[in-house]
């Protein structure tokens, strides 16, 4: 490395030292310059700095720590001290707070990108609707003395029917959530909005949901 490489190096790890005035390990500032200087360069320069007394040198073992030569700061008073500490929670707070509020963000994103839109749930809804009015015409001909069916085949009706009614429970819940989630922000009355979308309501087509 020439003479101005080297004095550069210097002049950068002892400017890096008492930027961040922290203990670091050769390979620590080698990395954290980006690696812009060589290691054994970073090595030597860190060893010759300490000698020349202008940083610290700590040996732990077979690991040594450089830091930047304290005398060099301005003594800081108690109450320094104090107010700093006192910033320091205050920040931590104000850290925690905002990574709460980007989880909460992010997992209501997370529940939107993963939920239907309305045209789909609408769809889904008239779709189950459809399949639990036939279920029902069935069961009615059925008790009303049609063709007899097996047991196997009456379970698998029932149980059918069932898991229909559960679905058209649960997307009419869903629709109602992002319909009442709309409305939060909608100037006019449900009624408007309804029509505004062409939705149709249960009780407008005369339709109930089975009890179970």
């Amino acid at each position: 490395m020439s003479k101005s490489k080297e004095a550069a190096a210097a002049s950068a790890v002892l400017e890096y030292l008492k930027k961040q005035n922290r203990p670091y390990s050769a390979t620590d500032v080698f990395s954290n310059l980006h690696k812009e200087y060589g290691k054994t360069a970073v090595t030597r320069v860190l060893e010759e700095l300490a000698q020349k007394g202008k940083i610290k040198e700590k040996v732990y073992g077979k690991q040594k720590v450089y830091c930047a030569d304290q005398s060099v700061f301005p003594e800081v008073k108690d109450t320094e001290m104090k107010a700093m500490d006192q910033q320091i929670t205050e920040l931590t707070d104000k850290v925690h707070t905002s990574q709460a509020a980007y989880k909460k963000r992010e997992a209501e994103l997370r529940d939107l990108t993963s939920s239907m839109t309305t045209q789909e749930a609408k769809a889904q809804l008239a779709e189950v609707t459809k399949k639990c009015s036939q279920y029902q015409e069935k069961l009615a001909k059925l008790k009303s003395g049609g063709k007899t069916i097996t047991k196997e085949e009456k379970e698998k009706v029932y149980k059918e029917h069932e898991a229909m009614v559960k679905q058209w429970r649960k997307r009419k819940r869903m629709a109602t959530d992002m319909l009442d989630a709309i409305l939060e922000g909608y100037p006019k009355k449900k009624k408007d909005l309804f029509e505004e979308i062409g939705i149709e309501t249960d009780e407008e087509c005369n339709v109930k949901i089975p009890q179970s």
